[in-house]
């Protein structure tokens, strides 16, 4: 009963979902036909993702480490253990800012049309894929928008979730620049809603997710990159096993 009861919400946040995306739909079909108006696209993701997880019960606490200067130009690196993950990276960004995701998404009729515009499809399995998205990257940190990249490359199938191994991607492109790189923690989305829900279902409650403080990469070279996954990923691993614990 238990199980039937948390796929129901489940059920409930989809339909809750799919509401708010048709309500917001003219809106951001205008802001993807211009690249002029795509920061108006993440303004209507935001409301989206709010909107539709406020429905379904859904908070976020959000907590930085020290406070971010927004001005600035990030790379952020959040762990992935349910969709919940990307609406709080969408809300704990402040700045202008796109996703770079697999691009088995522009598969999917509603993320089709960011992947399209405003975030960067990849496949990582072609060299030629990850290219053409290396070289989007760099042309949207050159124009001042932060880049949200899950540093898992996708939601683990393993349940209960734990940190799988991070994907070299966000730190090479983060020393390449001269980014400073935001780790952040999503601790216990997952108890929520793992993944997206439809296996174990979903409860009401909040999320709590941990900002930390930018890691500066100014200093380093590519040769460095494999050492600034491992920090980051220490990081990670001590708040998200420290949570767990408590």
């Amino acid at each position: 009963m238990k199980l039937i009861l948390k796929k129901a919400h489940t059920y409930f946040y989809i339909c809750c979902v799919a509401l708010i995306f048709w309500i917001l739909w003219p809106f951001l079909y205008f802001c993807s036909r211009k690249p002029s108006r795509y920061r108006g696209m993440n303004f209507f993701r935001k409301i989206w993702g709010f909107s539709s997880s406020f429905l379904s019960g859904f908070f976020y606490r959000i907590k930085y480490e020290q406070p971010i200067d927004w001005s600035k130009t990030y790379i952020i690196c959040p762990n992935h253990t349910s969709n919940l993950d990307i609406t709080s990276a969408s809300l704990l960004t402040k700045s202008n800012y796109c996703f770079m995701g697999k691009e088995e998404l522009l598969d999917s009729f509603v993320t089709r049309m960011f992947f399209k515009t405003i975030d960067i499809p990849v496949n990582r399995e072609s060299k030629m894929s990850s290219f053409r998205a290396f070289k989007s990257a760099a042309e949207r940190l050159q124009q001042g928008t932060s880049i949200i990249i899950f540093a898992e490359g996708k939601i683990p199938d393993v349940y209960p979730p734990f940190l799988h191994e991070f994907k070299n991607g966000p730190f090479r492109l983060a020393i390449e620049f001269k980014i400073p790189i935001i780790p952040v923690t999503s601790l216990n989305t997952w108890r929520k809603l793992w993944d997206d829900g439809l296996r174990y279902g979903s409860r009401p409650g909040i999320c709590d997710v941990y900002v930390h403080k930018p890691i500066e990469t100014a200093h380093l070279t590519l040769d460095d990159a494999d050492k600034l996954r491992d920090e980051v990923f220490g990081l990670m691993q001590q708040k998200f096993e420290k949570h767990e614990n408590y």
